[in-house]
């Protein structure tokens, strides 16, 4: 990856007009008054968490809910929504493709799916991250990050969220090489500053093997495998130097699956769109999906992209004062 493209990155994520984070009499913003309702709830584990099933947001399946967040989370106020499927009725799609851009709502003008929320890391109209569709790549994770000035190569394994051959949902660390992707049990051990590691293959790191899948989206870190609490964002890069800021507030997007088959996207508001909601960190954006008992789930792109759609209808403000357009988005369906 080119320095200017690093660099790009970060002004990707970050670059966003300061008096947007502070001024919020922008008339064209609504104020998402909806109505609520907790009664007869399919999942009552997250309603006892504190977060409260909401109505008036068009027709949705049966077995699909949306739930807004209770007013603090990890401590902090909070607005955040997110979307509960039952994957042994619902439908798990990724959209755009490797070049170009569209907003969450033209996204939803052509899918007309009933969620959707925005993808992986992108810049200039271009995919960074991970995009299979139908069992066949679209974009590969671009896996090179440039430290020191652009004078040192890192080949970092990233996360990936995907519907696997065998059926089952699947959050990996993967790296494509000569053409072939390949999947890790651990990522590798890379760390901004440190001498990087050899180019990851089905060698290194250990136990790779080659990964398969008919529906993935790409971005990162992971934020739980296998039941466990990671946060990869070290070893994945992701550091302070990355532009994610892994320990400062920001809107964030992540998506997780359940040992019981429930999908869950999740989007959280954040730098002051409303007064006092500054967003979460990763670790803490982790601890809220260990809270629904996710045993799978990835941090997808978040800050000025962070964007979820209910039937079309805006649930957070974004932090751009508008939608941001993205290369890709998921879906709910």
């Amino acid at each position: 990856m080119k320095k200017t493209l690093f660099v790009s990155f970060i002004i990707a994520f970050f670059c966003i007009p300061l008096f947007l984070a502070c001024e919020n009499d922008d008339k064209s913003i609504p104020e998402w008054p909806w109505d609520t309702s907790t009664d007869e709830d399919p999942n009552a584990d997250i309603v006892a968490l504190g977060w409260t099933r909401v109505s008036d947001l068009g027709t949705l399946p049966d077995y699909l809910q949306v739930y807004k967040s209770p007013d603090q989370l990890e401590g902090k106020k909070a607005i955040a929504y997110i979307a509960v499927a039952d994957m042994a009725k619902a439908t798990f799609s990724v959209l755009g493709e490797a070049k170009g851009t569209k907003t969450p709502s033209e996204f939803y003008s052509v899918e007309k799916s009933s969620i959707i929320i925005n993808g992986g890391y992108f810049w200039d109209g271009s995919s960074l991250s991970m995009l299979c569709r139908d069992g066949k790549i679209i974009s590969p994770n671009n896996q090179i990050e440039y430290r020191s000035d652009a004078t040192v190569l890192y080949y970092p394994t990233r996360g990936v969220f995907g519907l696997m051959n065998d059926g089952s949902y699947k959050v990996n660390w993967i790296y494509t090489n000569n053409d072939v992707t390949y999947s890790y049990p651990l990522p590798a051990k890379n760390k901004s500053g440190a001498s990087p590691l050899q180019m990851p293959s089905a060698g290194f790191p250990e136990d790779g093997t080659v990964w398969e899948a008919k529906t993935a989206i790409g971005a990162g870190p992971v934020l739980i495998k296998d039941g466990e609490y990671v946060n990869s964002y070290i070893e994945e890069l992701f550091d302070s130097d990355s532009g994610i800021g892994p320990e400062s507030n920001n809107p964030r997007t992540a998506i997780g699956i359940t040992k019981s088959g429930l999908m869950i996207f999740f989007v959280c508001e954040g730098r002051n769109m409303t007064p006092g909601v500054v967003g979460f960190t990763l670790d803490e954006e982790a601890k809220i999906f260990q809270s629904f008992g996710c045993v799978e789930a990835l941090n997808l792109d978040g800050g000025g992209s962070s964007c979820m759609l209910i039937n079309g209808k805006e649930t957070i403000k974004p932090s751009d004062g508008n939608q941001r357009p993205v290369v890709t988005a998921v879906s709910l369906k």
